[in-house]
């Protein structure tokens, strides 16, 4: 059979392979084009097993929102320049749309796509278009009858938030303060005791001798007054809300009369170990060989 450009083209476009690899894969199957994705896939899938010992630590967080359920997944690849690619971006999408569905990241690789083909699946193909490593490390999922929110910063930083009473533009702004400020704890009550305890030590040593020699209930009011201020840093409940820095975000939801429920926020990499590069030693290591 006459392998023609057209073929060539439609091969490509199904497979987002080379046109070179889709003229030699439809030449070898006698211009079967079932055949000659199918081995394209194959040989898509053995590339992405050599890269799958790579380190992927950047990426790109994207996320999905429908009655009620809102998700946020973070996809991984080597590079930030394959991270911004137009495949890469589809997937994100593709995933996070997929993931409504998904109870966790597991369950999620095994959901079949419009295409008819698994979010794994579609992967390895992924692997196959970028030439880069590329994972779907992990997601978060809220179900509620509440107000949610679901926002994503710039691709990097992706935040859930579930608030109790108010209503969308405030579930809205508070995922934009928790993406810019990235608090630990929601309440200050939610500030471990161990924190606290550690955190007076620090104060205690940082005082002057004279200070510390002081009666201990103006010692302790000293120290209760700069633990609140800390407690308030590290809580979201306490920080300046950043749509209006004049007012906490506890002032904020009391005015709503409106209660965060709770949080989720990812950001791309985070907790993963990165590879640093000596490109000199490589090169010099290339020129004794």
């Amino acid at each position: 059979m006459e392998i023609t450009a057209s073929l060539v083209k439609d091969l490509r476009e199904r497979t987002g392979a080379g046109m070179m690899e889709c003229k030699k894969a439809l030449t070898e199957h006698n211009g079967d084009i079932d055949a000659a994705a199918e081995a394209l896939r194959k040989s898509g899938l053995a590339k992405a097993d050599k890269k799958a010992s790579r380190v992927a630590a950047e990426g790109r967080i994207a996320a999905a929102q429908s009655d009620g359920k809102a998700v946020l997944v973070e996809i991984n690849s080597e590079t930030d320049f394959v991270a911004k690619d137009d495949n890469f971006i589809g997937f994100t999408e593709t995933v996070a749309r997929a993931a409504l569905g998904a109870s966790d990241v597991e369950a999620l690789k095994a959901v079949k796509l419009d295409s008819g083909e698994t979010v794994e699946e579609t992967r390895a193909a992924v692997i196959a278009k970028v030439g880069e490593n590329v994972q779907v490390r992990r997601m978060a999922r809220i179900d509620s009858a509440n107000n949610v929110a679901a926002y994503v910063h710039g691709g990097k930083i992706g935040v859930l938030v579930e608030v109790k009473g108010g209503d969308a533009d405030l579930a809205r702004g508070l995922a934009m303060h928790i993406a810019a400020m990235n608090p630990p704890h929601n309440k200050q009550s939610d500030v471990p005791a161990d924190f606290i305890a550690k955190e007076k030590e620090i104060e205690l040593a940082k005082m002057s001798d004279k200070d510390r020699s002081k009666p201990a209930e103006i010692l302790e009011k000293i120290i209760g007054g700069k633990i609140a201020k800390i407690v308030n840093e590290v809580s979201l409940y306490g920080q300046p809300y950043v749509l209006d820095t004049d007012k906490t975000v506890e002032a904020v939801l009391k005015a709503a009369g409106a209660e965060v429920i709770g949080f989720q926020r990812l950001a791309v990499g985070e907790g993963i170990e990165k590879v640093v590069e000596d490109y000199a030693a490589e090169v010099a290591k290339a020129m004794q060989v």
